[in-house]
C-alpha cells in the first residue's frame, strides 16, 4: 500500500521539516498526524510513568503502520525533563538508548523552570529566556536533528 500523502507541494516549497505536535493517544488528531507523517520524533520524560506510556505509543504507531502508513518509523527520540540529580533520570536515559540506540539524540533537554514557565506566557522558551540552559538545549537538539538530516542526504545522493 502506497502512502496516499503527496508531499510535492512541500519539496516544491524547499521545506526541510514540517513538526506536528500532537497528543500520545490514538485519538482522531494523532492518527491523521502519523498518517500524513513519514518520521515520528518521540520525546520521552526521562521518569519512570513515561517509559509505561511509550509502550503503548509504540503499539499505536504500529498499527498505523500496519493498517495506514506503512513508511511510517521513529526516527528520533528526545530525552526531555532530566534532572541530573535523580538515579532515576540517569537509569530511565540508560534504559531508553539501551533499547532505542542510534535513534535517541546524544542531546537531552533538562528540567528547567524556563521551559516550564514560557507557555504560561504563550511564548516557546527561546522567546521567553533564549539564553536559559532548556532554550540552548532545545537549539542543540535541532542542529543534531538537522546534521543527522545532512548525513542522511549525503548517503542517499551516493
Amino acid at each position: 500500500m502506497k502512502n496516499a500523502i503527496d508531499h510535492t507541494a512541500l519539496n516544491q516549497h524547499n521545506i526541510d521539516y514540517v513538526l506536528i505536535d500532537c497528543p500520545p493517544s490514538l485519538g482522531l488528531l494523532t492518527v491523521n498526524a502519523l498518517v500524513a507523517a513519514r518520521e515520528v520524533l518521540l520525546p520521552i520524560q526521562c521518569e519512570y510513568y513515561a517509559l509505561e506510556g511509550v509502550g503503548q505509543l509504540l503499539r499505536n504507531i504500529e498499527l498505523v503502520q500496519a493498517h495506514l502508513n506503512p513508511s511510517l518509523h521513529v526516527s528520533t527520540i528526545l530525552l526531555t525533563m532530566y534532572d541530573g540529580r535523580t538515579k532515576l533520570a540517569g537509569q530511565v536515559a540508560d534504559e531508553v538508548r539501551n533499547h532505542f540506540g542510534a535513534v535517541v539524540l546524544k542531546t537531552i533537554i533538562p528540567r528547567s523552570v524556563k521551559v516550564s514557565e514560557a507557555p504560561g506566557y504563550g511564548l516557546t522558551v527561546l522567546e521567553y529566556d533564549p539564553a536559559s540552559r532548556g532554550a540552548m538545549s532545545y537549539l542543540d537538539a535541532g542542529k543534531e536533528i538537522a546534521e543527522r538530516g545532512a548525513a542522511t542526504v549525503k548517503v542517499r545522493e551516493r
